[in-house]
């Protein structure tokens, strides 16, 4: 079985217990779902990791799902060792006798003296060395001088894997030994605690499988501001998550019973090339439960917010180039804002509060202002203070400059003033080492700033949304030819380019095919080379001449989503080669309409930003509506004198409302009466990000 629901892939360490601080050398895990990786979680030692490792099993397969969990050491060593040591070949023979043995604590673990009694069976000389203690240990050389090993220096798969190290050597530059005398126990005790299979020694039937996987294999540089081992798992935690069945289940078909191997070795190239492609949906994305004919609006917008996921590449942008881009990663502060205790006013600063009465201080000479290093003021004293200095040392309080009489060298003022007054103290808005902005969020003016002041420089965002406009129909012709009877001028594709560059996406325009369903599959083929996005406009229903939908059927990725909603109806989602399309209504409301309601969001999630949730406000009327169940429906609205008022024509056609309106009243599902003052939503088109 090739399919897992979740991947964590795991950076183990030999050493010691590494601090609360994260830091490079220590322990690092990370959990990824369908090509999406979360924050990686640092365990500064083996104990605190393992109890991570077995919480997270519990909860995945309470969940029921599997769980690959991969392990940047080897799982077995050259052929012949684990014989020699136990009397059987069979790897798990060598895993129970090191966790019989191994004793390990965060402050210590016995993993030189274990090698020295190892390297003694066979004559002191090999085959571990390197002793990273300051006592000498009889059998366990700290270098490799007179250094003899009986078996293979490396196994067959590190033959095929330039880089990678010697599991023999226990210490300095590269110390995988370490980390197999130090994880294997701690593997041996999860895979008999939860059942897991072991990759290469066995069929990975379970729900739970453990693989050797090293990170440098696949995973290139590190961007700014990121640990090298965070990176790592969080790059090969996304990319073994995102692989489809067929192919991890071909990088997992190989046999080497007793040294192991390393996952991916001999395809490093074509994981290369997966890695630096975003994930694609899956096939089913679009699919409805079995049964489901009329869909109701929150149920088709639930569905698309659980199905859909960023499926933009990611990419390194400075500050200045990041706006209007989606953060891909949380960003941490590099600096605290304000980076030094300041002064929040113009005045006079001194150390303590004062208690009411009148004060007196004499003021020593020179000023605090912007820019300048901070200075020193002795006990009892105050100095001139200008808005946005650092505190001088001994300074903690600022009384206004208009609250203070100055006079022969000292001021004057009258309490109480409490300690700490008019000055803002270092961090009050973001500390150092503090998450300043999550993923997802959009870079505006407002976080470019806040990136600026907590000085970072460069930041990982998704790639731009490219979003292609196709429409379709005989009757259209380009805006300003000349129209025959019978033909109108194509207004949805300047409508949504417009949309989509409002949104934030960068918009692709296709130009329009009339109801030729050849010319029609060219042009999609096209648009799916081009964009990450389709939008459709027209042809979306089941008639003779909606070839859209008759074309997505055929490439056997489409839904006829039926949504009860007015404008609408129809709406054909699909994928064509890989790239998902909306097939939006042709009547220019409908298609605004659904496009604000359904592709908005689903642009935004597919952009890496979360799920778009327009912010409603409730009104009262100034119009009069009795409405049926069964739809949801939008009419194009505005707010006059406090209260929504809607255009005259519920028609689709009537483009003139679009211009009219600001925004939509929604009215729900049910049958509902309005008259003037009956309270309603109201959404602005700004909601939607207009």
């Amino acid at each position: 079985m090739s399919h897992f629901d979740t991947v964590v892939m795991v950076d183990w360490s030999g050493g010691n217990d590494t601090g609360p601080k994260p830091r490079a050398d220590a322990i690092w895990a990370c959990v990824a779902r369908m090509g999406r990786a979360e924050a990686p979680q640092y365990l500064r030692n083996r104990c605190l990791a393992e109890d991570w490792l077995a919480e997270l099993f519990e909860e995945e397969q309470a969940a029921g799902r599997r769980v690959l969990a991969g392990f940047d050491f080897p799982f077995g060593y050259p052929a012949g060792f684990a014989k020699a040591v136990t009397g059987s070949a069979d790897p798990f023979a060598l895993w129970a006798w090191l966790e019989r043995r191994i004793e390990d604590a965060p402050a210590g673990n016995n993993r030189f003296d274990l090698a020295a009694e190892i390297n003694r069976r066979f004559g002191g000389k090999g085959p571990f060395w390197f002793n990273g203690l300051k006592r000498d240990i009889e059998g366990l050389p700290r270098r490799k001088t007179g250094y003899v090993n009986p078996f293979p220096e490396r196994r067959a798969v590190e033959e095929r894997a330039p880089g990678t190290f010697s599991c023999w050597q226990l210490g300095g530059t590269g110390a995988v030994g370490s980390q197999v005398l130090m994880g294997l126990p701690v593997l041996a005790r999860l895979r008999q605690r939860f059942g897991a299979a072991a990759w290469p020694f066995e069929r990975l039937d379970n729900w739970l499988a453990f693989v050797e996987i090293w990170p440098s294999l696949t995973v290139g540089s590190v961007p700014d501001g990121w640990i090298r081992d965070a990176w790592q798992v969080h790059e090969v935690a996304r990319l073994v998550s995102g692989l489809a069945p067929e192919k991890l289940q071909n990088l997992l078909n190989v046999e080497n019973p007793e040294e192991g191997w390393i996952f991916g070795v001999g395809q490093e190239d074509e994981l290369r090339q997966i890695a630096a492609q975003p994930p694609r949906l899956s096939n089913d994305c679009f699919a409805l439960p079995p049964g489901v004919n009329w869909t109701p609006v929150e149920d088709a917008l639930h569905m698309l917010e659980a199905r859909l996921h960023p499926v933009t590449g990611i990419e390194t942008a400075g500050v200045d180039q990041a706006t209007g881009r989606v953060l891909a990663e949380d960003v941490i502060a590099e600096r605290s804002n304000p980076p030094l205790p300041n002064t929040a006013v113009d005045g006079y600063g001194f150390a303590g509060g004062r208690g009411p009465g009148v004060h007196r201080m004499p003021l020593v000479s020179g000023r605090a202002a912007a820019g300048d290093a901070p200075g020193q003021v002795r006990e009892g004293a105050a100095q001139r203070v200008l808005t946005g200095a650092a505190l001088p040392d001994g300074v903690d309080t600022v009384v206004l400059q208009e609250d203070v009489t100055l006079s022969a060298g000292e001021i004057t003022f009258r309490g109480p003033i409490k300690p700490g007054a008019n000055t803002r103290r270092t961090g009050e808005d973001v500390q150092q080492g503090d998450v300043a902005l999550t993923r997802g969020t959009r870079v505006g003016p407002a976080e470019a700033a806040l990136l600026a002041a907590i000085g970072v420089r460069q930041v990982p965002v998704h790639k731009p949304l490219r979003v292609a406009v196709v429409s379709t129909g005989a009757e259209l012709v380009e805006a300003g030819a000349t129209a025959a009877d019978g033909q109108i001028f194509d207004a949805n594709r300047p409508m949504l380019l417009e949309m989509i560059r409002r949104l934030g996406h960068q918009p692709v325009d296709m130009g329009r095919v009339g109801d030729d369903r050849a010319q029609l599959a060219q042009l999609l083929d096209q648009a799916a080379d081009q964009a990450d996005l389709i939008l459709t406009s027209g042809g979306a229903s089941a008639g003779d001449e909606d070839h859209v939908s008759a074309l997505l059927k055929e490439a056997g990725a489409m839904t006829l989503w039926r949504i009860a909603v007015k404008p609408g109806r129809p709406l054909a989602l699909g994928l064509w080669s890989d790239v998902p399309v909306f097939g939006l209504p042709g009547n220019p409301v409908a298609a605004l309409t659904c496009a604000l309601v359904f592709a908005a969001p689903a642009m935004a999630r597919l952009a890496g930003a979360p799920w778009l949730t327009p912010q409603g406000f409730e009104v009262p009327a100034g119009f009069t509506k009795a409405k049926k169940p069964g739809r949801t429906e939008f009419l194009r609205a505005r707010i006059r004198d406090g209260r929504a008022e809607v255009f005259l024509s519920e028609g689709s056609g009537r483009v003139s409302g679009l211009s009219w309106a600001e925004g939509f009243v929604e009215l729900p599902h049910e049958a509902v009466e309005i008259t003037p003052g009956t309270p309603v939503r109201y959404i602005p088109f700004g909601s939607f990000g207009l």
